[in-house]
């Protein structure tokens, strides 16, 4: 037996000489974007404006190359690359002939390897396989190695990719989120199921490096950084983190909360969203004798200067920008007077009145479910352009309907509003759930909400009202229908709501109104293509958005806070403490 070991460990030893790795020092610059979603122009469209973006996330990434070399660098995203701008639209929907533009920037940029986010999963199978294709040609693999085919069990994307870069071997490993199914339609992940990166990662990682003998691991995830606590499903990043065996550098992502680590054996970097931030990971590599002997890392965010955006890069894909540029400014009609979107936090409001107007709309729908997905802007009265459509809607959602009972309906409003408020009790306290955060990027503290706003739904459709000196539970009053007609906790309705809600996205219909998801097909009566065309669809229609025809309550109901006099002062401070004047 002893002979047997001390061959293998021969064989070992002459696998390791023979690999090509040199002695001394190897340092490997491991640079990373997340979240960009569609973010790859520098132009805001519309007003000269520019924004941060791939331009100028290129141009950091090529001063790196220049410093120390291109074959010591990695370049990798963590995913949600394929939504979120008006760019990433139009070349998933509009423009669907010309060759898509993400995999040539990509391509252009130098990617070795993008991993698949929930909201790439969300622009559904045409967008994606088509993608993923584009990608795979241009040698860069689209990963995803816990969504796992439903025929096979295999994966549906890539797990991995070798790499030989700063003279050592490289495996990058990709993951998307294990949570996806709770945000979306089957119609968008048909053919696969998601699998938790716990404990499916370490397995795979055990097998891989035995497989392909790498000398650093990278694991990439579409997952948030999270509390590393285990208890949230689709943040497992610093579960990971502080779990992992045998893997150097983790990318995180999803949460857009930026974030770095770092300890003796491994790094941790999560840029955030939106090209703000470049992840800088650099490993430094010891070698003895053709062995690995040591590792040193480092972790870092480069914040991103949207003015040094690269002027090649930008030249290279101008033809593509113009043809955005000329779909961002189509018009589409007319706005009577402005749309404060802020309003929205503090009762009825031009911006949801709309959204419910249009999904009342949608038969046989009777009631209707929305929430404000836009915090801070004001669409001024005039002409409405095409880009406008992104700021009255920014994600791809699908509409639904829904059956669901009064009590149903009830339960879930009142998760609802316990995400967007606090029981008012004495003098000082916010009704708003809000609280002062540190900014990452100024070192200043600001309000924000406490939860994430885009779960803050109200009803149309019904009257009812929301008591802020009440607990969770008995806050909302539902006296009747819209039309006066009675309502019923026991009767059964048609709720109009976004894919993401109705498939459990926010947790209202799971937690609060006791609903399995995981059989919502059963409930839907009806589905409707992406609200965002829908709402370009009613104002081509109409012409001109009017608030007395999108505020028709008997159409609409009316639902309030109350008690009035209380509510209306404190909730407008709060809104000055979250968005200023």
């Amino acid at each position: 037996m002893r002979i047997n070991i001390m061959a293998a460990m021969a064989a070992a030893s002459l696998i390791a000489s023979c690999s090509g790795v040199k002695d001394g020092q190897h340092v490997l610059h491991i640079l990373s974007t997340n979240d960009v979603h569609g973010a790859w122009f520098d132009s805001t469209y519309v007003g000269g404006g520019t924004q941060r973006s791939l331009f100028a996330v290129n141009y950091y990434v090529d001063s790196v190359r220049n410093t120390v070399g291109a074959e010591n660098v990695m370049l990798l995203d963590a995913g949600d690359c394929l939504q979120g701008d008006n760019a990433s639209y139009y070349f998933n929907f509009v423009d669907t002939e010309t060759p898509h533009l993400f995999p040539r920037l990509m391509s252009y940029m130098g990617y070795d390897a993008i991993t698949v986010g929930n909201h790439d999963i969300e622009a559904g199978h045409p967008v994606y396989d088509r993608v993923a294709a584009d990608l795979a040609k241009a040698g860069i693999p689209f990963l995803g190695g816990n969504a796992i085919r439903t025929d096979n069990g295999e994966p549906y994307f890539p797990v991995y990719k070798t790499f030989e870069r700063a003279g050592l071997k490289v495996l990058v490993m990709g993951y998307t989120n294990a949570n996806n199914k709770a945000w979306m339609n089957e119609d968008l992940w048909s053919g696969m199921t998601f699998e938790s990166l716990i404990p499916l990662v370490q397995q795979d990682v055990d097998r891989l490096i035995a497989q392909e003998k790498p000398h650093v691991v990278i694991v990439s995830v579409h997952s948030g950084t999270g509390e590393g606590d285990g208890s949230i499903l689709e943040n497992q990043g610093l579960d990971l983190f502080n779990s992992l065996k045998g893997v150097d550098a983790l990318l995180c992502s999803h949460d857009h909360s930026p974030y770095v680590s770092e300890n003796d054996h491994i790094l941790l970097l999560n840029t955030g969203s939106k090209a703000s931030n470049v992840g800088h990971g650099i490993i430094v590599v010891e070698t003895d004798k053709g062995k690995v002997v040591s590792k040193t890392y480092k972790a870092s965010l480069i914040p991103v200067e949207r003015e040094k955006a690269d002027p090649a890069m930008r030249e290279y894909f101008s033809k593509d920008y113009r043809a955005v540029k000329a779909f961002t400014l189509k018009e589409v009609g007319e706005l009577s007077r402005d749309m404060v979107f802020s309003d929205a936090f503090l009762g009825m409001s031009d911006y949801t009145n709309l959204l419910h107007t249009v999904s009342l709309g949608c038969s046989p729908a009777q009631i209707s479910i929305a929430a404000p997905l836009t915090q801070n802007a004001t669409v001024k009265a005039g002409k409405l352009i095409y880009n406008d459509m992104f700021t009255l809607y920014r994600y791809e959602n699908q509409l639904f309907v829904v059956k669901m009972t009064g009590r149903e309906i009830k339960d879930f409003l009142e998760f609802s509003y316990d995400l967007w408020i606090n029981t008012y009790e004495k003098p000082g306290d916010h009704i708003l759930n809000i609280r002062p955060r540190s900014d990452a990027r100024t070192g200043t503290e600001r309000w924000s909400f406490a939860e994430a706003s885009y779960n803050f739904d109200s009803a149309a459709g019904i009257n009812y009202t929301v008591d802020v000196t009440k607990p969770y539970g008995s806050r909302v009053a539902i006296s009747s229908m819209a039309d006066g007609s009675a309502f019923s906790l026991d009767a059964t309705y048609n709720v109009a709501m976004t894919s993401y809600r109705a498939s459990g996205g926010g947790g209202a219909m799971v937690r609060g109104a006791g609903v399995n998801t995981e059989n919502i097909d059963e409930r839907v009566v009806a589905k409707y293509p992406e609200i965002r065309d829908l709402i370009y669809q009613y104002i081509e229609k109409h012409g001109v958005v009017d608030p007395a025809a999108i505020g028709n309550k008997a159409v609409l109901g009316q639902w309030k806070f109350i008690p009035e006099k209380l509510a209306g002062p404190v909730l407008e401070a709060d809104r000055k403490l979250l968005f200023g004047n």
